[in-house]
């Protein structure tokens, strides 16, 4: 199975990985399947970074570095047909990297890990209960 995560489903996995439900802690650790995270929540993390809304653990190049070592996570680049398939989404969500990540995910074939409610509504298949 393919796995998409959202940016906090990233955070969980790397340092809280208890927040993260049983269901998506036992997917995103399975070898098995294969796990995504989006340049577009990287661009995101490193943003609330610089702004000081988020502090994790440790420079976020190592934590990328030791998760695609540990949990053989791949970086899914953004790509124009990702960002032209926004128009298609109804405006549930005014989060634009959301919003973004759900389009990855449609086109992609995903199951996005997340525990947002909000994105949930739309037309993406979420793994998460």
């Amino acid at each position: 199975m393919k796995l998409l995560l959202d940016t906090h489903a990233f955070i969980w996995l790397d340092g809280e990985p208890a927040r993260l439900s049983a269901n998506a802690r036992a997917a995103c650790t399975d070898p098995d399947n294969e796990l995504y995270l989006s340049l577009a929540s990287i661009w995101e993390l490193q943003i609330k970074l610089q702004v000081g809304k988020l502090a994790l653990r440790d420079d976020l190049g190592s934590i990328l570095s030791e998760q695609q070592q540990i949990n053989h996570l791949r970086l899914l680049a953004i790509e124009l047909p990702d960002i032209l398939d926004l128009a298609t989404l109804p405006a549930h969500h005014r989060d634009p990297f959301d919003r973004l990540l759900v389009a990855q995910a449609r086109r992609g074939g995903f199951e996005f890990v997340t525990h947002d409610p909000e994105v949930a509504k739309y037309p993406v298949a979420i793994l998460w209960d």
